[in-house]
Parts: C-alpha cells; sequence; structure tokens
C-alpha cells in the first residue's frame, strides 16, 4: 500500500486532470476551480523569483490566461501542476526579458537604506530576501525558489523550466552563492544565512488578478 503522502498527492493529481478535462469539455466552472487549488504556490514562485507584487501579479495574470486558452494542448507529458508552474514561470522569464532595457527599480535602489539587522521587522526581513533575489539572474531565481524555497524536487524542477536536472543543480548552487553573499548581514551571528529564508507576501496583494483570467479568457 502506498504511504498516505503518496496517495494524497496521486488523488490531487488525478483531481487536477479531471478538472482540466472538465474545462476543455467546456464547465465554465472546472478552471477556477483548479486555480483555486494551485494560485497560493504559483504566486509565491512568481513573488520569490521577481521580487514585485506589481510584476508578480501581472506574470501569474499573463500565465493563468496562457493556461486557461492552451488547456486543450495538455497532453498528460506531466502532472498538471508542473504544466501550471511551467508556464508561470515562462511568464516571469518573459517579463524580465521584456524590461531588462529599464533603469533599475526603486526596490532594488532602496535595499541600501533599510535598517540594520538588529532593527528590522519581519516584514523589513522579507523586503530584503525580495530584493535579494531580485538581484539574482532570473534563471538562477526561478531555480533556487522552486528548488529552496517550494520545495520542489529536482527532478519537477528541471520539468517545470525545461533544462536538464544537472542545469538546476547549477543554477542553485550559484544562486545560493550569490545570497550568501547578498543576506549577510541577515545571519545573527554573522555567518551565511540559510539561502531560503521565509518570504511573506502582502495578504491584500496575495493572488492578486488571479481569478480574473476566467471570465475575460
Amino acid at each position: 500500500m502506498s504511504p498516505p503522502r503518496l496517495r494524497a498527492r496521486d488523488d490531487d493529481a488525478a483531481r487536477d486532470r479531471a478538472l482540466l478535462a472538465r474545462h476543455v469539455e467546456g464547465d465554465r466552472d472546472a478552471f477556477g476551480e483548479l486555480v483555486r487549488h494551485h494560485q497560493d504556490r504559483l504566486w509565491r514562485v512568481a513573488l520569490r523569483t521577481l521580487g514585485n507584487p506589481d510584476d508578480a501579479a501581472d506574470a501569474v495574470q499573463d500565465a493563468l490566461v496562457s493556461a486557461y486558452r492552451a488547456a486543450g494542448s495538455y497532453r498528460g507529458d506531466a502532472a498538471v501542476t508542473t504544466w501550471l508552474h511551467r508556464i508561470v514561470v515562462n511568464a516571469c522569464l518573459d517579463l524580465v526579458r521584456r524590461r531588462a532595457s529599464r533603469p533599475s527599480s526603486p526596490l532594488d535602489e532602496a535595499v541600501a537604506g533599510l535598517p540594520a539587522v538588529d532593527t528590522l521587522t519581519p516584514r523589513e526581513t522579507s523586503q530584503q530576501v525580495l530584493a535579494a533575489l531580485r538581484r539574482l539572474p532570473i534563471e538562477q531565481a526561478a531555480a533556487v525558489v522552486l528548488v529552496d524555497v517550494e520545495g520542489f524536487p529536482i527532478a519537477e524542477a528541471a520539468a517545470i523550466l525545461e533544462v536538464p536536472e544537472g542545469t538546476v543543480k547549477s543554477r542553485c548552487a550559484r544562486a545560493r552563492g550569490r545570497l550568501a553573499a547578498l543576506l549577510a548581514d541577515l545571519a545573527p551571528d554573522g555567518g551565511n544565512p540559510p539561502p531560503a529564508l521565509p518570504v511573506q507576501p502582502d495578504e491584500t496583494q496575495t493572488g492578486a488578478g488571479v481569478n480574473d483570467s476566467r471570465g475575460d479568457a
């Protein structure tokens, strides 16, 4: 008999496939139900990869519109959650590439002005972590967010990113080194902090725009 966690994961995968199939067949509520099951994690991945709530909301919105329209092309070669995360990560990458020529953002420039570590509130710590993630190359940020923050296995992260597993490992290793340097001041003992510090998005922004795609697509 399969362990309870594995059975639950299999049940979730079957539910997701059934909901996506119902959506393709014309069920007007199925896609919204599917999104509700995954929106929090999709939002966290986008926010932590991009480091900016507005950018994350744009990426998730674009991704869900794309998923809504492309559902008929889903062939079942990966779990539905992997397919959804792949679309969200690609939307994040596309957004960064479109904006590559813009000046540095206020969030990046504000990092130097944040208070010293002994006076940081949890919210300010989150801002520093997000800012540090944003300073990584986007491919490295996406890899380390998936593996170290969201806990995806290397193989699943590789499927989401559509790269070999060795590439995911290499990107994570480089990201950890960069984050250790960027976040050294957050370590209470002056040493290197863990690379995957918790980030709590603004609850008023969580899932922003997520459910809008169902009616407009």
